[in-house]
Formats: structure tokens, sequence, C-alpha cells
């Protein structure tokens, strides 16, 4: 059975290569799709502009010198430059909507104002599964109300957008730990443990814990902590630590106050790390951990140069320039975390005042908006992305490709507080960060769980 695909607008914003996914059938975009592209190409919002810019210009490629008859009719999907697909491929046709006439036994919506775009598209797809009865029509949409009025409406088959879903469930995203129940040892056939200085190194087939990467931790329930320091293809090598001296880290006057916490400091200390990823609920202590450590590299060892703390500044990039005052006055209401925990590092100072004003400027901290980042290179710098679960994946890429030399970036997020209608946990760029990262040797990973804010705090993460 041919299958026909009508994609809503969202969907080519949220990925503008998405026609790519469906290369295989026949793809529609309707005319109002492309109407409602043009008006977004040329808004002030730059990451909408740019995906919307971006979509078009990919159907242009696409369309070449193509006939009025051949672009109604569909024209071949070539394979996007990366991809070398040797299937046959499938169209991509423009629907022209505003020819729709009413039909017989079709429920077509009407030209309501306030979602009179919506009910177009969805008229579309109505009209090609009354016409191609032998076809499969499917309308794709990030929209969950335009997906439920598209059933209400008749139309057989409604999807979202899954191809972004890096997972099929947030529970299997890597943690940065394994734990094992009991001791670790119960269930290893065969171990070789070696010492080198005052290090203690285990080395087990790789067969044994398949699921390990590099600059991962096992623990188990008799305080066992081995650190994943190499792998090749028949071991993994596990440098044994003691639990005991994990948990009295320090940085920049604080210690962990947990495992999570402990494992976190020695992820962040590790110096093969150009990228640190840490997720957890609120209160855990990520961007304390984050900026605690920040200081410590930068004020006392003078590892970097400056300290660049930055963040998105939802709904609207534009939203800033109404504040008055610098870049950095301007992001203040957004990044007000990080004076909260510099607060909580220099509160019991004498002159504490003083002393985060003067930490700020000796360490040179930069608060700058994700939404200006575009085109800059970050060299001598630490860089701290904060609550970036409602980045797309298309958004964190082009942060991380800003990354310079003798820099490193920290990434913080927390998937259950994702405030982008269009990005859920499984399709977060932080999520698909983290596993597309999990196995690059010079990335580490730490989900931080316990929350230490307050026990107030922990009830509420847990029960409200």
């Amino acid at each position: 059975m041919e299958k026909i695909y009508v994609l809503d607008t969202n969907v080519l914003l949220h990925d503008p290569m998405a026609i790519y996914a469906f290369a295989e059938h026949k793809v529609i975009i309707p005319m109002t799709v492309l109407e409602e592209l043009d008006e977004i190409k040329d808004r002030r919002d730059k990451d909408v502009s740019r995906e919307a810019r971006l979509a078009i210009n990919i159907i242009d490629k696409m369309v070449g010198d193509a006939t009025p008859k051949e672009l109604q009719s569909g024209v071949p999907i070539h394979a996007a430059e990366h991809e070398q697909i040797s299937k046959a491929r499938g169209t991509l046709a423009v629907f022209p909507d505003q020819q729709i006439t009413q039909l017989d036994n079709v429920p077509f919506l009407n030209g309501n104002h306030n979602h009179a775009n919506d009910n177009r598209i969805i008229n579309v797809a109505l009209s090609l599964q009354a016409t191609t009865p032998r076809a499969a029509v499917c309308l794709v949409t990030k929209d969950i109300n335009m997906r439920i009025k598209a059933k209400g409406s008749g139309l057989e088959r409604v999807e979202d957008y899954r191809k972004d879903k890096v997972l099929d469930d947030v529970d299997l995203l890597n943690k940065g730990y394994v734990h094992i129940d009991g001791t670790i040892w119960s269930g290893i056939s065969s171990v070789n443990t070696e010492t080198h200085g005052a290090h203690t190194v285990h080395k087990i087939s790789k067969n044994e814990l398949p699921t390990l990467f590099l600059n991962m931790f096992v623990i188990d329930d008799e305080e066992f902590t081995g650190f994943v320091v190499n792998i090749d293809n028949e071991f993994i090598y596990l440098l044994d630590i003691n639990r005991q001296s994990l948990m009295h880290q320090s940085f920049w006057g604080i210690q962990p106050r947990n495992l999570e916490q402990a494992m976190a400091f020695y992820l962040l200390r590790h110096e093969n790390s150009d990228m640190m990823i840490m997720t957890g609920p609120a209160g855990s202590g990520k961007t304390l951990l984050a900026l605690a450590y920040a200081l410590h590299v930068t004020m006392e060892e003078k590892r970097f140069n400056k300290i660049i703390v930055a963040r998105s500044t939802p709904p609207l990039a534009e939203d800033i320039g109404f504040l008055p005052g610098t870049e950095e006055e301007k992001m203040a209401p957004w990044l007000a975390a990080f004076d909260d925990n510099l607060e909580i590092l220099h509160g019991s100072d004498e002159h504490a005042v003083s002393s985060i004003d003067y930490v700020k400027q000796k360490a040179n901290i930069q608060f700058k908006s994700l939404n200006f980042m575009r085109g800059r290179s970050f060299n001598n710098a630490l860089i701290i992305v904060d609550e970036a679960q409602g980045l797309t994946q298309f958004q964190l890429k082009s942060i991380v490709t800003r990354i310079g030399v003798n820099s490193k970036i920290i990434v913080l997020g927390n998937l259950a507080q994702i405030d982008n209608k269009y990005i859920t946990p499984l399709t977060s760029g932080l999520t698909y960060l983290v596993e597309r990262c999990k196995d690059f040797k010079y990335t580490s990973i730490m989900h931080v769980n316990g929350i230490e804010r307050s026990r107030l705090a922990e009830f509420a993460e847990e029960n409200l």
C-alpha cells in the first residue's frame, strides 16, 4: 500500500530535515505550510526563523526546476548529502489546498479564523484520504490538539513526529554509572587485578559488563566504586576508587552530600573531559557543583580566563531587549539561580556582597543568552549551560560547536522541567546530547539524583 505523509509546519520547524525521514514514501507539503514558513522566516525570533529558512531551502533544493505540474504530482526526494541510501526514493509534492472544494461525505473543517491554517492542513489530509482510497494517508504533526481534531474529523491515521526520539523510554537514559545489587564480584567469572603505584585496576571481560562506556562508574551495595579508565576490544579496565576519599573531595569550600554528587565531583575534576553533562531533579545541586568547580579552576588553578554562564531566554529571544541595562543586567532575571548559589558559597563572609562582587569580577563571570552565542568562538573559557532540557538538538549542537581551544563546557538540565510545548523528555536536545556523546571518550555524564535543597523540596519533587 502506498503511504502518503502530510507534514504540518511545526514538524519542519522542529526538524528542517524531516522530509528525509519519509523519503521512501510520498510527502505532501500543503500550500498553507509554505505560507506559514514564509511568514515565520522573517520573525525576530532568531531560532524559529532560522529553522524556517532552512526548511524552505531544503524544499527549494528538492524542487529544482520542476514544472508546476511535476511539483503537484511529486518530484523525487534525493538523499541528504551525508546519507548513502540505495533504496527507491519517494516523492515530494506541494498540495494547493486553496483549491479544495466541498466533497460529498468528506467532513471538512470550516475556516475558523483562529484555527484557519490548522483546519486547512487537516482538510488536505481528509481530501487525500477521500480521493486516494488505496493509499494510507497520514497527517504528521507535533500539535497534540491538532491530532485530536484530525481524528475527530474522520482522519484514520495521525501521528506525532517520532524520528527525533532518541530513546523509547527516558529511564534508559545513560546516568553515568551502573548500580549492581549485592556485590559486583558475585557476577564476575574472571578478573585480573593489577597494581600501578597507588592505583589498583581490575581487568574484566567486556561480556561481563556490556553496558559500560569510558568515564562511567560501577557501584555496588558493598561500597565498591570502580571507574572505567579504558576499554579495548576484549576488556574493561576499572580503576578501584576508595569511596571515603570520594566523599571527602572539595571545591571552593563545599563537599559532596551523597554518592552521586561525589561522582560528579570526580568527573568535573577529570582532566581528560571536554564536556560534562549533569542531569537530575531540582535541588540536587547541579548548579552549585558546576559553579563551585568553575570558581576553583578559574581563580585557584588559573586554567581558564573566564566563566561564561548561559541559558535560553524563553519565550522570545527579543524579550531580553525590553529590559533595561547591559546584556548581563538583562540576563539577571533568568540567571538569578547563579546569584543564589554565589550567596551560598559566600553568604557567610563578613562582607558577603563585596565578596560576591569581587568573585564575579576576578573570575570574569559573564552572563550570556544562548540566543546570541551563534557565530562566536570561546577559547580559554569554562562555559556553563543551564536549563538545557528545553533546547532542541540543533540548538545544543550549535552551542557545543562554539567551544574553542582550552575550553570546557558543563551542560545542566532537568528533564522533568521542560517548558517547551514541542519538546518531550524523549525528544529533548539534552537527551540527544547524552545518548550521542555517551561513548565519546572526552565526555562525562552524571545523573545527580539526591535532592539536597531541603526536606520540603524533596517531598514536593516526589509527591506534588
